[in-house]
């Protein structure tokens, strides 16, 4: 077992593992990101960090898309994973540990996990019979359906499963969590969603089917390969495979358990926070000294950023839109993005994100208050010292006390994961030096030749612009790195460390090498001019347009049938419907149709329509809309266009 000592030196963090069958988009990068600052803090704290992510491969989704695209699963998954290797890689992520549940040890480790819970008798054989959501890979009662018998959490169809199957006893469990998580409320944070977690736990875990029927893709249950493991159970066995448990006693030993669990909200409670507990203690393991469960992006009406909805907001967009808009460099931009991301919002509840917002943040926080210290910071040193960091004589240190309360309030967010008020601390260090030298006056101490108190001042202001570069390297790692160029520290071969996040470290001797300014000011005026135009010529081309097409141009719309699936108003209008549509796709559309005059959601829920199904995805009312819906009618729609006998959603209208 590993020493009290060992324990402290080390830390264990892990991100969910990601579905294949999408690309990497802004909730992804989230939780990612945010684990990697936490993970490079606690390196810059000389500690031992494992920090794991990954893709969870072995979802029928995934089979679905692979059909979709041509491929076996395999192959499917073995390209996408690339994109999120890729993303990391660009984004910044230093991660010690990227797993992929179809790699041979972690195949192992499931069934290792099996056959014990089975010898235990926590898994047994029986038959399940019940509702599946593909889309969401959950089992669901009968009673938790929502109206319409759709999937509570997606609100799409669900398929009615009947089959031999192994069952986990989570029920067994139920106390025992209630009263672990009650004895140790922080394993759970925050607060609200541990709340939710306790509720479901007691009304009464259900014991949980683990198998489906075997169709060539999972990990076989050993024994009988007539069935493959419940992907979730597959998945959440990850977090072991990468401790060495069943491989590496003494890895084990020295590596479990984990110091913070990251997810979204939405797999925490069914998941994360009752199968995985429960699991866990079936096999007499310690619980995660924490599962933080992070909020949503959300659009500006409050909608999730999913792919399913069709507003999916891609990080690596955001990063070109800083690069071409400011004249940043692609690594500032990356930094910005994710400073954008932690400091928008609290962590741990929802945001909104706008491209808008990212450009105003890069302004007002990154050019302004970081940027603008620096810009005007090492002009002086060269001016008036030449270029040298001087050792201090008496006076220096007077920002002291406000590098402390920083440091002590960056220290505190990483440890709570507060990355929202451990940024905010640093900028109150950089308000805080901002105005010293406004007060201070450099340039007037220089005039009348006060050279004691002109070199303390001088060293004072870029000893906090020292410290802020290493507050800020675990969010920021490139911009920070850049910091530490300029001030001269990384041509002494001086380290960015914890340890160096005190007033009064920075050496005498140290030559400032000024760049070009790291965060360019954007116009922002000029961006809302140019898009305003944009979207002014796009208009009038729409009107220039001639009455008549050509038949190749009628070639290019596809038409292809569709089931409503469901249908609400939308907010605010009496006449736009938000339908979702099954047009064959993995995943059913979004589409906004004005037909709320003329007809109810409930009449169209079911009925099969014709589908617009390559139109350019638009925002009606804050809603996006993923195609258009065709009826009759010039002035209202009188009447929906719909094929006279069955067909299948998905089939081309020719």
């Amino acid at each position: 077992m590993a020493t009290e000592e060992q324990r402290d030196k080390r830390f264990f963090i892990t991100t969910p593992i990601y579905y294949v069958n999408d690309r990497p988009h802004i909730g992804h990068t989230y939780s990612t990101t945010a684990a990697d600052a936490i993970a490079r803090y606690h390196r810059m704290r000389g500690e031992d960090v494992l920090f794991l992510t990954g893709t969870d491969e072995h979802a029928q989704k995934v089979v679905r898309a692979a059909e979709a695209a041509g491929l076996d699963a395999q192959s499917f998954a073995d390209r996408v994973v690339t994109s999120f290797v890729d993303m990391w890689d660009k984004m910044h992520v230093d991660y010690d540990c990227f797993i992929r549940t179809t790699e041979d040890e972690h195949k192992a480790v499931v069934a290792e996990v099996f056959r014990r819970l089975m010898a235990s008798g926590d898994i047994y054989k029986d038959h399940y019979e019940g509702w599946y959501c593909v889309p969401c890979e959950t089992y669901f009662t009968e009673d938790a359906l929502n109206e319409g018998g759709l999937c509570p959490d997606c609100g799409r169809e669900v398929e009615r499963l009947t089959e031999e199957a192994y069952f986990f006893r989570a029920s067994a469990y139920g106390n025992e969590l209630v009263r672990e998580i009650e004895a140790q409320p922080e394993r759970i944070m925050p607060d609200s969603r541990r709340n939710e977690v306790l509720s479901f736990i007691r009304g009464g875990l259900q014991d949980t089917c683990v198998t489906r029927a075997n169709q060539g893709w999972g990990v076989p249950v050993p024994g009988d390969e007539a069935h493959v493991i419940y992907v979730w159970f597959d998945a959440l066995i990850n977090y072991l495979t990468a401790a060495g448990w069943s491989l590496d006693d003494e890895k084990f030993a020295a590596t479990w358990p984990p110091d913070v669990q990251l997810m979204g909200k939405d797999i925490l409670t069914r998941f994360h926070g009752s199968l995985w507990l429960a699991m866990l203690t079936a096999l007499e393991l310690e619980f995660p000294a924490m599962l933080f469960a992070h909020g949503w992006w959300v659009t500006a009406s409050g909608e999730k950023i999913s792919k399913s909805r069709g507003n999916v907001v891609d990080p690596w967009a955001e990063v070109e839109l800083l690069v071409e808009e400011s004249g940043c460099t692609t690594d500032v931009a990356v930094d910005a993005v994710r400073y954008y991301m932690f400091r928008e919002v609290t962590f741990g509840l929802d945001g909104s994100f706008s491209s808008e917002g990212l450009l105003g943040r890069f302004n007002a926080d990154l050019a302004n208050d970081l940027g603008n210290l620096l810009n005007r910071t090492l002009p002086l040193v060269e001016r008036y010292a030449g270029g040298m960091i001087e050792q201090p004589g008496p006076g220096a240190g007077e920002l002291s006390e406000e590098i402390e309360r920083a440091v002590a309030r960056a220290e505190h967010g990483f440890e709570t994961l507060d990355l929202r008020g451990m940024l905010m601390g640093v900028w109150e260090l950089l308000s805080a030096a901002n105005k010293f030298v406004d007060e201070r006056a450099p340039w007037d101490l220089y005039k009348q030749g006060k050279k004691v108190e002109l070199a303390a001042v001088l060293y004072d202001v870029v000893d906090v612009t020292r410290v802020v570069a290493l507050l800020i390297a675990p969010a920021m790692p490139s911009v920070a790195e850049e910091i530490w160029r300029q001030i001269g520290l990384d041509a002494m071969g001086i380290e960015m460390s914890w340890d160096g996040c005190e007033a009064g470290k920075l050496p005498p001797g140290a030559q400032v090498r000024r760049g070009r300014p790291i965060f360019p000011r954007i116009d922002l005026d000029r961006v809302r001019q140019r898009v305003a135009a944009e979207a002014a010529e796009e208009s009038e081309a729409e009107e220039e347009e001639t009455d008549m097409i050509s038949y190749d141009d009628f070639m290019e719309i596809e038409l292809r049938t569709g089931k409503v699936l469901d249908a609400d108003p939308v907010e605010g209008t009496d006449k736009l419907l938000k339908l979702v549509v099954d047009a064959g796709e993995d995943e059913p559309r979004q589409v906004v149709a004005g037909l709320a005059q003329e007809f109810s959601p409930r009449e169209l829920i079911g009925q099969t329509v014709v589908l617009v199904a390559n139109l350019e995805p638009a925002t009606i009312r804050g809603v996006q809309s993923q195609g258009m819906v065709l009826a009759a009618g010039t002035d209202k729609p009188l009447a929906l266009i719909v094929p006279d006998r069955d067909v299948e959603p998905g089939e081309r209208v020719r």
